[in-house]
């Protein structure tokens, strides 16, 4: 049963009356869509804001999310809307629609669904990324989907439902999909956490299912993408990213994988071409992220940018970045269109950022890359039962942008003696570049393989930027977020997975296939190697060599970066350190005396904003220095050199990208910031009035 509240408070004295027309035109002082525009760009030209004034920026306004929801909400990761007048994002603990005025705050609706136990279920809760906005230049209409994975269509002026849409406003996304959801409709695995997006008149929505990297089974549901009428919500078209039998790609999939193996969902933010009618998917990894044996094969469309027809869902083109995924690299950032030029000529182009720190780029009509992308011989890695790709793509332009492979170079050296310390740590792993595959662990060793640039490193689900004026994309990325990979045999409890990664010193929660029986908590041996440790270093536990040196982390700085990649050139502009050096680490008595200069900050969920003159990102971590209380930056970098021009404190970390707009002839930069002990809020900065 579905209930909603929704409370009108003095919507239409603030909202400006469209004028009748065949379509929608936002002014490019909005920000109509969850990436600013369609294309991903995340820029703006606005200029208010700049420079000499940055530091300058004082709170005009403050949305806390306590109270939408039944508990507070320490994961705000929402990237708000602005069209006439209105910010329109999602907010709290079971994902509510907002509308407040844009200069002062004001809460004007709110909209709340009460999912019950299909809510509690969900694989991806919480307040999401975002939601849509649409116009005919007569009806505006607000578009999310809840954690049950219901798509709901509300009047964008008073919060309502729109009654003809669907069933009383939402059409159930866990039907019409073109398989039987299991277990059942409430607890199936699949839902969706990211912003829909809306072109002309279509709805586009992807999936995603439970965060992890132990799936319960190799089986799983699968992540099809599909189109529905921004009118009616009518199922225009549906692709499906594990192909059918009789379909492109299903012969990828070796004996039979095709019809059991899940995931491969669209997490992620959608990118489209309007004007030429095409949409651009980027695919996540099949279940499960580290190993396939299941899933002999390269797996399309795993790991692949995909280009669909807007009208149909037709398949154009694709390129799969990672033959037969093992590294959790799924595509996680919306693809950037770009109109570029490239020895004299002019190309409509398409620039795909990734986890590994590596920028694919692309003929975004024919889907041919702009610079050549090789296919390279890879390792071989030792898993029983697994399946190999014996090469994998490299793109010869633009450089990796971040480290995507652990070798004694990337090591911590403050010190000639913590340097060698480091070499006697990672000698009980095995490493390698890029791609070098996940490690069946021994007790002799190697324990597991160490990784950069793979389940958290390089850019991810924030994605990168794109200024049109310069062809350049500007992206964040961690430059130290270590993985270790380890596998080790599955229990018996489970009958469909011959080997599973593990976490040291921890417990993992293991099942036989959707419909068996369930199995128990089982402890992992203390031989297993850890699969996830904490981005710098961690692992620790179940008696294993902790990845740090004297409490510092094993990957030496910049810890986080912001990068400039022309793609005119396919060359790096500048790449600069992003972020305060954390406490732990400038703090750190092993450190006194030693100048370890400015390290930057890891993390994953850092956002860039483009203005006309500026780089804009805030701090990922909390930090305290003799300049500002603890809390974290919000940072401006002059677009053509990454100089940092300005700072203003915000009170815990970045957790959803900046935008901005102007209204009322001020320019106003929103930002989500939560974690820690502080939970969910949306500040708004300006410039004080003179």
């Amino acid at each position: 049963m579905r209930s909603s509240r929704t409370t009108g408070l003095v919507a239409g004295c603030v909202l400006m009356a469209l004028t009748a027309s065949a379509q929608f035109h936002p002014k490019n002082t909005e920000w109509p869509t969850y990436n600013a525009d369609l294309a991903g760009s995340r820029y703006r030209p606005l200029d208010q804001i700049n420079a000499s004034n940055f530091s300058k920026l004082e709170v005009a306004w403050r949305f806390k999310t306590d109270s939408i929801g039944n508990r507070p909400e320490y994961k705000l990761e929402g990237t708000p809307l602005m069209v006439n007048g209105v910010v329109y994002t999602t907010a709290g603990s079971r994902r509510a629609a907002i509308a407040l005025d844009a200069a002062t705050g004001e809460l004007l609706w709110v909209h709340g669904e009460h999912e019950g136990a299909r809510g509690a279920a969900a694989p991806r809760q919480l307040s999401g990324r975002g939601l849509a906005y649409w116009s005919d230049g007569k009806e505006e209409r607000i578009l999310y989907v809840t954690p049950g994975y219901r798509l709901i269509a509300l009047d964008a002026k008073t919060g309502g439902l729109v009654t003809s849409f669907g069933k009383g406003g939402a059409v159930d996304l866990k039907l019409e999909d073109d398989q039987t959801m299991f277990p059942d409709l409430t607890t199936g695995e699949i839902g969706y956490q990211t912003a829909p997006v809306v072109a002309k008149d279509t709805i586009i929505i992807g999936a995603a299912f439970r965060e992890g990297m132990t799936p319960k089974s190799m089986r799983n549901n699968k992540g099809y993408v599909r189109g529905f009428d921004v009118r009616t919500g009518k199922r225009l078209w549906i692709f499906h990213t594990i192909p059918m039998k009789g379909e492109f790609g299903y012969d990828t999939w070796e004996n039979g994988s095709a019809e059991y193996t899940g995931n491969t969902g669209v997490w992620t933010q959608i990118s489209v071409d309007e004007e030429l009618g095409l949409v651009y998917l980027p695919v996540e990894s099949p279940t499960g992220d580290y190993y396939g044996g299941h899933r002999p094969g390269n797996n399309l469309f795993g790991e692949s940018l995909v280009c669909v027809d807007l009208k149909t869902g037709v398949r154009k083109w694709h390129f799969q970045l990672v033959h037969h995924p093992l590294w959790d690299m799924d595509i996680s950032s919306a693809p950037l269109l770009a109109d570029i030029t490239v020895d004299g000529k002019t190309i409509k182009a398409v620039a795909q950022p990734t986890k590994q720190g590596l920028l694919y780029v692309f003929d975004r009509v024919t889907g041919k890359p702009v610079w050549p992308i090789e296919e390279r011989p890879v390792e071989k890695g030792n898993t029983p039962g697994e399946w190999y790709s014996p090469t994998q793509p490299f793109p010869t332009k633009p450089p990796a942008y971040s480290r995507n492979g652990v070798t004694p170079d990337v090591l911590i050296d403050f010190t000639p003696a913590m340097h060698d310390q480091a070499l006697t740590i990672v000698s009980k792993y095995h490493l390698g570049p890029v791609f070098t595959p996940p490690t069946a662990g021994k007790v002799g060793g190697p324990l597991a393989t160490l990784t950069l640039g793979t389940a958290a490193g390089g850019t991810n689900w924030p994605g990168g930027s794109y200024d049109p004026e310069t062809h350049t994309v500007y992206a964040y990325a961690c430059n130290s977020c270590l993985v270790p990979i380890g596998l080790v045999p599955a229990p018996k409890e489970i009958s469909d997975m011959n080997y599973i990664s593990g976490i040291a010193g921890q417990q993992v929660r293991i099942a036989r296939g959707p419909g068996e029986n369930s199995g128990a908590d089982s402890p992992l041996p203390t031989r297993t190697p850890p699969a996830a440790a904490p981005a710098g270093g961690g692992g620790g536990g179940g008696g294993f060599i902790p990845l740090s040196v004297q409490g510092l982390p094993l990957i030496k700085p910049p810890y986080g970066t912001i990068s400039a990649i022309n793609l005119d050139r396919g060359e790096i502009v500048w790449q600069v350190p992003h972020g305060d050096t954390p406490d732990a680490i400038r703090n750190n008595p092993a450190l006194k005396g030693i100048d370890i200069g400015h390290t930057g900050q890891g993390g994953y969920n850092i956002g860039t904003l483009i203005t006309k003159t500026l780089v804009i990102a805030g701090d990922g971590q909390v930090t305290t220095t003799a300049d500002h209380p603890r809390g974290a930056m919000l940072r401006a970098y002059d677009k053509a050199t990454g100089k940092e021009v300005g700072a203003v404190f915000m009170p815990a970390p970045q957790s959803g990208s900046p935008m901005t707009y102007m209204v009322n002839g001020k320019q106003y930069i929103i930002v989500a910031v939560s974690g820690g002990a502080y939970s969910g809020e949306y500040i708004a900065y300006t410039l004080p009035s003179e």
